[in-house]
């Protein structure tokens, strides 16, 4: 969303000096969800197991309340020697960032944040290698076990693990992760960076826990469906060992085969049966890796789909097609912003509650926007059957000392890519969005689609917006859709060319005020209605217009604005608590499949 110019034309005023308000204390949420208070109450948030895609048996959460240190007079937490001395600490609630009502904190932008805690080992891990695994900390992170440095990361979007063995010791154990965020826009950060619209967030977003490993264990894994050739190829990544891969139908074994880690397997899928948003079919894979002995060192429960994406000519217009015929993609524009938790939604209930809506109301498409999720958020859509455009987090100032930052944006690109590659719910990839800190577009452009030819590439989604302050790059010309938005729209959007698809990658963002479920801050939307009623009209409306783009202008894509409120945009389909839907979503519901049942009956030649 091009949100700031649209502001500065509506109020003649930086939109940065519009919504930056001060945080209410912490024992006071700005806005609670049905969630808000079973969440801040719980001793263990997000108690279900983070990675469902590649899950051990054996884990300890380390999910709960930590000793925290944040705020202008903490020590330094960029890349320190040993841990900062705690005293005077207060307790936070992890995985709650700490500007967060969730964390206990409740602070404005941390830049330095200091936590800990204590850990027993499970007996039962006696003799075992251990790891750590964060899902998400923003941005660099120091890990200190026992006072031992055990390991760094930097990017605040894609998971990490550390082996902690060697700094382990009987009894009770101590870890310290120092994170450093300066929010200064170098790095990328989305909407959650200086030219971000919304509150800030850092440090620890995403769930953290240990696991025991044997003597070598699987690294990552990589998974990719062969449709044509009915097969699975799998690479598993270990320092050595023996790969033993076994696809399952339930409980029925689909076959099995073994080889070598880091090469490709091949697993047959005779006669597969292919996901989609109608019937998302997952199968169960297992994984094994065996010493020179024969015995198993490390196990991973996971699953895929089996889906083909690509472009192709349906009665001579360039379009997606899922599983070789073209499905209208209806989506929604969704943010993944919380009022109490801020990037991080209360639960998994809540969580789950977001794709449900989404399902419900028809759509078959989520434009994951300026921001990854947790592992579990593309399990939910993976099992529901959503397909999702995966954005990259913008970074800002990306001219200012461009090896640096440049460096920094495509080695968390690749990152984040390798992190959610295995999701047969992600269909595309959006490296940029409306100009935002772009550069070598139509390069960055080719490379994620030669590094993923697995998935559609939208090189830059909207590129007729452009911030003030840059220059417009505009359209890279390559990759496979030709992508404007249009506000309110859809009047204008692109019509494909002979080698891209036609999206519009945003559209509507017409708002409806409702009184008591609003961030207390100035509301605003690019249009208004006056009812639910008066609003469900209007959406049905604009909705009709995008048919008739598909019908006979060669649209394929319509990715509405947006799933819910966030803080001061009031454009969502529900509102930022969650307790409102403002439409009626049987009459969406049936006006969004109606366009995807038009949509397919392209799919038939035409006759002479």
């Amino acid at each position: 969303m091009n949100c700031h110019n649209y502001l500065k034309r509506l109020l003649g005023i930086p939109a940065l000096l519009l919504f930056t308000v001060s945080h209410l204390p912490a024992q006071t949420p700005k806005l609670p969800t049905q969630w808000t208070h079973r969440a801040a109450s719980t001793t263990l948030p997000f108690p279900e197991y983070p990675r469902p895609q590649f899950q051990r048996k054996e884990w300890l959460n380390l999910n709960g309340k930590w000793d925290y240190m944040g705020g202008k007079n903490t020590p330094s937490a960029l890349a320190p020697a040993k841990p900062a001395n705690f005293a005077g600490h207060q307790t936070i609630l992890v995985p709650y960032c700490p500007e967060s009502f969730l964390s206990g904190i409740g602070k404005d932008q941390e830049i330095n944040m200091w936590y800990r805690r204590d850990f027993v080992i499970p007996a039962t891990w006696n003799k075992k290698r251990v790891i750590i695994n964060f899902d998400a900390v923003d941005h660099q992170a120091t890990v200190f076990i026992n006072g031992n440095k055990a390991g760094t990361h930097a990017g605040g979007y894609d998971a990490f693990h550390l082996e902690i063995t060697k700094y382990l010791k009987p009894g009770t154990n101590n870890i310290v992760v120092a994170a450093h965020d300066p929010n200064d826009g170098k790095a990328p950060s989305g909407k959650n960076g200086p030219r971000g619209d919304y509150t800030f967030s850092s440090g620890i977003w995403q769930s953290v826990w240990l696991e025991p490993i044997g003597s070598s264990f699987i690294e990552s894994m990589s998974i990719v469906p062969d449709v044509d050739g009915q097969k699975l190829m799998i690479s598993v990544k270990a320092d050595q060992g023996t790969v033993t891969a076994t696809a399952l139908d339930g409980k029925k074994v689909v076959s099995k085969t073994a080889g070598a880690v880091k090469t490709k397997l091949y697993l047959p899928v005779k006669q597969p049966k292919l996901w989609s948003p109608d019937d998302p079919f997952l199968y169960d894979l297992k994984i094994e890796l065996r010493d020179k002995n024969g015995k198993i060192t490390d196990e991973v429960n996971s699953y895929f789909g089996m889906r083909d994406v690509r472009l192709g000519k349906v009665n001579g217009v360039v379009r997606p097609l899922l599983n070789g015929k073209f499905e209208m993609q209806i989506g929604l524009l969704d943010q993944g912003y919380w009022p109490d938790g801020i990037l991080t939604p209360p639960n998994d209930e809540a969580l789950k509650s977001d794709l449900e809506f989404t399902k419900n109301a028809g759509f078959n498409l989520i434009r994951k926007h300026m921001k990854t999720e947790s592992k579990r958020f593309y399990y939910w859509a993976d099992k529901m059957g959503l397909m999702v455009w995966q954005d990259m987090p913008a970074i800002w100032y990306q001219n200012e000392d461009t090896l640096k930052h440049r460096s920094e944006f495509r080695r968390e690109l690749k990152a984040v890519m390798d992190d959610l590659h295995n999701s047969p719910s992600i269909i595309a990839w959006v490296p940029f969005n409306e100009n935002w800190g772009a550069f070598d577009i139509a390069a960055i452009t080719a490379w994620v689609k030669q590094y993923d030819p697995t998935r559609l590439v939208n090189g830059n989604s909207g590129f007729n917006n452009n911030p003030g302050y840059q220059k417009a790059l505009g359209d890279p010309a390559n990759g496979d859709f030709v992508d404007t938005h249009i506000y309110i729209g859809p009047i204008g959007a692109s019509k494909p060319d002979a080698r891209r698809a036609a999206s519009l990658g945003e559209f509507g963002g017409v708002g409806l005020f409702t009184r008591g479920h609003m961030w207390p801050v100035e509301n605003n939307a690019y249009g208004y209605e006056p009812t639910s009623a008066a609003l469900t009209d209007r959406y049905v409306f604009l909705m009709q217009q995008v048919e008739q783009l598909m019908l006979y202008k060669g649209l394929s894509v319509a990715v509405y604005t947006q799933t819910t409120d966030v803080e001061h945009e009031i454009n969502g389909l529900l509102t930022y608590d969650r307790k409102l839907e403002k439409i009626d979503i049987k009459k969406i519901r049936e006006i969004n499949q109606a366009i995807i049942e038009s949509g397919r009956s392209l799919n038939k030649p035409k006759s002479n």
